[in-house]
């Protein structure tokens, strides 16, 4: 016997209520159950005539989950990312916002993110198989191989396909070049994030580009420190004892600090530099 129509409609405030209480009944963990009975495609079948507006219903319900892991739990715990994600793209399979919001959640470093690039990746790849015309898609789907699983080859090949594609700006082309010979590595990634930071609305995933942009430019202001370190030493024979001595020496200028104002770590035992792990710049991998 099929579902009435209405009765999704009518349903859509009770998922969460019934997640709730569940969980308030059974313990936290059983959170995770009650979403995992509803499978994307069993959600879409019940919807009917009303999937778009229950994809929407979820999409809030995703970001608003993202939110609250990230901003205000004591220990972000992402198990319930994933499975809204696919919940929200198989009753809406042409919402191209909740695949590349998605996989921005997904793949960013815990706890900032889910921490899982993979499962960000089979979000996107879903994307591009439910929309073969959008270039935009393929485009971060080849930004999160070259960055995320550092492979230049299929990343290459990607943004070769997306150039293809109506109304694709000519410069992927080049892109799929420089990502393949990875020339000057920094600059191509500068080049890959400024394109989403400029082609994307206000919104989390431009300020994911932002991040990654002024992330970048703090390894810049490290290699100037080096180079400014090395030649110090070149005249004295010694480190430099604090950076603010290589300063007095007219070696560098400005303000020491990161693009977040927070000064650079130095060890004057080896003349190294670093961003700070007080800084919300600073990642385990970001000097890789």
């Amino acid at each position: 016997m099929r579902a009435h129509p209405l009765l999704a409609l009518l349903l859509v405030p009770l998922v969460p209520l019934a997640a709730r209480r569940a969980e308030a009944e059974r313990g936290s963990e059983t959170r995770a159950d009650v979403l995992y009975l509803w499978s994307g495609e069993q959600v879409r079948r019940l919807a009917d005539g009303f999937a778009t507006v229950l994809a929407d219903v979820y999409w809030l319900r995703t970001v608003l989950y993202f939110g609250s892991q990230r901003a205000f739990a004591v220990q972000s715990n992402y198990t319930l990312l994933r499975p809204l994600i696919d919940i929200t793209t198989s009753l809406d399979p042409r919402m191209e916002i909740a695949y590349r919001y998605g996989a921005t959640f997904l793949a960013e470093q815990y706890p900032a993110g889910a921490g899982d690039p993979r499962a960000a990746i089979d979000v996107l790849r879903k994307g591009v198989e439910r929309n073969p015309r959008s270039w935009a898609l393929r485009q971060q789907l080849a930004l999160f191989y070259f960055f995320f699983l550092d492979d230049a080859r299929t990343a290459s090949g990607i943004l070769l396909e997306a150039s293809r594609l109506p109304g694709a700006p000519p410069v992927l082309e080049t892109l799929a070049a420089d990502v393949m010979s990875r020339r000057g590595d920094r600059d191509t990634a500068r080049a890959l994030w400024k394109r989403i930071y400029d082609e994307t609305e206000p919104g989390p995933m431009r300020d994911n580009a932002a991040l990654h942009l002024a992330q970048l430019a703090a390894l810049d202001g490290v290699d100037a420190i080096g180079r400014a370190t090395a030649a110090f030493r070149g005249r004295t024979g010694r480190w430099p004892s604090s950076l603010d001595e290589l300063r007095r020496a007219g070696l560098i200028q400005g303000n020491l600090t990161d693009p977040s104002g927070v000064a650079f770590d130095y060890n004057p035992e080896t003349g190294q530099a670093s961003v700070a792990r007080t800084s919300e710049l600073w990642r385990k991998d970001l000097g890789r």
